[in-house]
């Protein structure tokens, strides 16, 4: 059972900034090897604490056998990852999927690229009954620390009830829950589970909830359990939203924790009008007014504009912007041109190397 180091453990519970790692391809939708490599240097320029890849960003379709395209895309990050050299932590985090057999085989993969955690999605697994997912848990835990996934229902995910979540918690080496329910009930059932869970000091809680990024890490949950209080909080993101804009949502986070020390209503009044501005991006990006169907384009197109990506193609030839999401993005471009990170991309592009 591989085990999170000291140092690692500390910096996951201190929250950071995880973007979830877009694929980079071609026009022949062949990987475009160069800009994947770039895309994981911008990540670190931009002072991410970490990535996660092989993940919904970078399109479940890697794992086709016609495709296979995960260990590459594994390899090219840790490699990218090795040869920066960073003198300060850094979190690898492997996308791991599918029925056990295929969970434990990729969790193995992961190890054998010295990635950190294997982010669990529990998609796919419809007919399953939550005890048969949570013995599917335990065995990749037994692997590797397990980032567990709450993914909403609209991309694949499916509800889980409180007693699944207060059991999760309570497996050994889960060390952290991304929460990507994209719902405010559904939020609290792993929130409340976690704080009532015996390692609720031990599990770093982490939004994935892209429309609603500043209000979670805002937020403190406070339970009343058997007369003691127990606080949890979101920390950190490990966020699709995150793979654009990156430098800036390290701001933004910054931001967050120096509120969070010294708290003050104008500064509160100004992140949370921040954060209605960041869900106005994040729907156009994401196009929820169509099923989330140009989610995975949407973020090319931004990276696309910036120049660390070539095109917006996908794996899946139908998946492509919805009519109306480019004006929609451009929209959103010009209202909040303090989110964006242009300039910062452009400098990095004049320094970085392509090779």
């Amino acid at each position: 059972m591989k085990k999170l180091s000291a140092s690692l453990k500390a910096h996951l519970m201190a929250g950071t900034v995880f973007p979830a790692h877009p694929l980079a391809l071609k026009a022949d939708r062949t990987i475009d090897e160069a800009k994947q490599r770039q895309l994981s240097r911008y990540y670190m320029a931009s002072g991410a604490g970490g990535i996660a890849v092989g993940v919904h960003s970078t399109q479940f379709e890697i794992r086709d056998p016609k495709i296979n395209l995960l260990e590459t895309v594994l390899k090219l990050a840790a490699e990218e990852v090795e040869k920066a050299g960073l003198n300060r932590p850094f979190i690898k985090i492997a996308g791991i999927c599918g029925p056990t057999a295929q969970a434990k085989a990729e969790a193995e993969l992961a190890l054998k690229y010295g990635y950190d955690m294997g982010l669990l999605s529990m998609g796919g697994l419809q007919n399953w009954t939550e005890e048969q997912i949570l013995d599917r848990v335990r065995e990749v835990a037994a692997i590797i620390p397990v980032f567990g996934f709450y993914l909403q229902p609209s991309v694949g995910g499916r509800i889980f009830s409180y007693d699944f979540w207060l059991q999760f918690a309570e497996i050994e080496n889960v060390e952290a829950i991304k929460c990507a329910s994209f719902n405010r009930y559904q939020t609290l059932d792993v929130m409340r589970a976690v704080a009532h869970s015996s390692r609720n000091k031990q599990i770093a809680m982490y939004t994935g909830n892209d429309d609603n990024i500043i209000a979670d890490l805002l937020s403190t949950y406070r339970f009343n359990i058997n007369g003691k209080i127990v606080k949890k909080q979101f920390i950190g993101g490990l966020l699709g939203h995150w793979a654009v804009w990156t430098n800036k949502a390290v701001a933004l986070l910054a931001e967050v924790k120096d509120y969070k020390a010294n708290p003050d209503q104008a500064a509160a009044d100004a992140l949370l009008t921040k954060g209605i501005e960041i869900t106005d991006v994040n729907a156009a990006m994401f196009d929820p007014a169509n099923h989330f169907h140009g989610c995975i384009p949407g973020i090319h197109e931004i990276l696309r504009r910036q120049g660390l990506l070539s095109g917006i193609w996908c794996l899946n030839p139908d998946e492509q912007l919805s009519a109306g999401q480019a004006e929609e993005i451009t929209r959103v471009y010009d209202a909040y041109p303090h989110l964006n990170d242009d300039d910062f991309v452009s400098q990095f592009l004049s320094q970085d190397q392509i090779n």
